[in-house]
């Protein structure tokens, strides 16, 4: 009886795995079967469609594949990698003849029809690639961002939003005035010019975002050019390609804010020396020392923006004009006090001999004799009177030291003091009104 028991239980357990197997693969077929026609409805392919091979022309008339591009965001423009990252909307269609379009398939009052990204895996499609792209990919999030549209005239329009990493070799010349133009290359990858061709698509090729705001670059409109037929060493032969050009004007408020107004303001605040007194040395040399270390850390910051660059940028101009104008004040200031110096070096050793220069003299005066040939002053003196008195005596030594030929260092050093007030300024001014006509020049050519 146990026996019996325990075999009926086994069986019909049994029973129940071969049910649940069997209603499994039947839901799966469905599955399957579904799916395919998803992918490849019957009524739109037909069963002798190769999506291998391209649309049926007519002899020697290439597949014309319409291009077009909508530019959503361009994220950042890297100056050191020289790229940058920008986010788009790209539609590209064709004709494909070999469609079956019946129209119990396009709903009331629609001339088209949309299917899932899947169903593009069963067309023909043309392979256009960003010849000069890093990283290009279609947008995910929890499926790709991409549609087939299907129109009655059998015109297939594939459109995807991708991100996309573009190279783009620039020129730092007129930094931070700088223009760059970055182009995109749009090529056919396997397909040469007789066998496809690419155009901008007449409703608009590239179309920039009309909210699109850059935070250091003002981007105008793009410049596109008709298809171009390029030869490629590489795949030896024609290919069709489209070219798009951005250009990215900097915008100078930054720069004229945190570069040229503080550097112009530093070597105005050089200028001040030339009204300190000469015997100010600690002074001076602190205030033009300081000036110079600004500029210095100053541009030394500035130089983290942009990669080295082999030759002279218009910011490295300026640079090396404030600072060559800072130098000079500097060696300005050693000038006028060795000259300075020289006049104390001779005031000293004229001081020195003066006691026994007024002894000389006294003992002459009485005596009525002129003074001995051993005395130093005895080439510039002439013969005196007894009754001169010694203040007199003081003065005609004073106009000695005036007539000496140390004394003109005095004047001079004065004089090269009240010239640099007005002289650098000048020269200052006149190297701003240089500098600046010719960098908008260039700009503008």
């Amino acid at each position: 009886m146990k026996c019996t028991t325990i075999v009926i239980i086994l069986f019909h357990y049994c029973l129940s795995i071969l049910q649940e197997v069997f209603s499994n693969s039947i839901f799966e077929g469905n599955i399957k079967n579904q799916t395919k026609n998803v992918m490849k409805p019957r009524v739109v392919l037909p069963d002798n469609y190769v999506k291998e091979i391209r649309p049926p022309s007519k002899k020697g008339v290439p597949v014309t594949v319409n291009f077009s591009i909508f530019v959503v965001d361009i994220n950042s423009i890297n100056v050191e990698d020289m790229d940058f990252r920008v986010d788009m909307f790209v539609r590209q269609s064709w004709t494909e003849s070999r469609l079956y379009m019946p129209d119990d398939i396009f709903e009331d009052g629609d001339d088209y029809v949309t299917f899932p990204p899947e169903f593009f895996d069963n067309l023909w499609q043309p392979d256009p690639y960003f010849l000069n792209s890093k990283v290009s990919e279609i947008a995910t999030l929890n499926r790709k961002f991409s549609s087939v549209t299907l129109y009655r005239n059998k015109t297939v329009r594939y459109s995807a939003r991708m991100h996309a990493i573009i190279a783009c070799q620039m020129e730092f010349q007129l930094y931070p005035m700088d223009i760059q133009v970055c182009p995109i290359y749009v090529e056919s990858f396997s397909y040469n010019s007789q066998k496809l061709r690419l155009r901008w698509d007449d409703s608009g090729g590239v179309t920039v975002n009309p909210e699109l705001k850059l935070l250091q670059y003002n981007i105008g409109k793009p410049v596109v050019f008709e298809e171009i037929t390029h030869y490629m060493l590489e795949k030896n032969g024609n290919f069709s390609r489209l070219v798009v050009l951005f250009r990215f004007e900097r915008e100078i408020g930054h720069h004229l804010i945190q570069t040229f107004a503080p550097s112009t303001l530093v070597v105005m605040l050089s200028w001040f020396s030339f009204w300190l007194g000469l015997d100010a040395i600690p002074g001076r040399v602190a205030l033009l020392v300081t000036s110079m270390l600004t500029l210095v850390t100053m541009f030394t910051g500035l130089k983290s923006d942009i990669p080295p660059v082999a030759y002279v940028k218009a910011l490295d101009l300026w640079m090396a004009g404030c600072m060559m104008f800072v130098f000079a004040a500097l060696g300005e200031f050693v000038v006028v006090k060795v000259l300075d110096l020289r006049y104390q070096f001779g005031s000293d050793l004229q001081s020195s001999i003066l006691p026994r220069s007024f002894q000389t003299r006294s003992t002459s005066t009485d005596k009525g004799q002129n003074f001995g040939f051993w005395d130093y002053d005895t080439m510039y003196t002439p013969k005196y009177k007894a009754k001169r008195t010694g203040s007199k005596n003081l003065l005609q030594t004073w106009l000695d030291l005036e007539t000496s030929p140390l004394f003109p260092s005095r004047i001079r050093s004065h004089k090269i003091d009240r010239y640099s007030r007005i002289g650098f300024p000048i020269l200052f001014l006149l190297f701003v009104v240089i500098y600046w006509p010719i960098l908008l020049l260039k700009k503008t050519a």
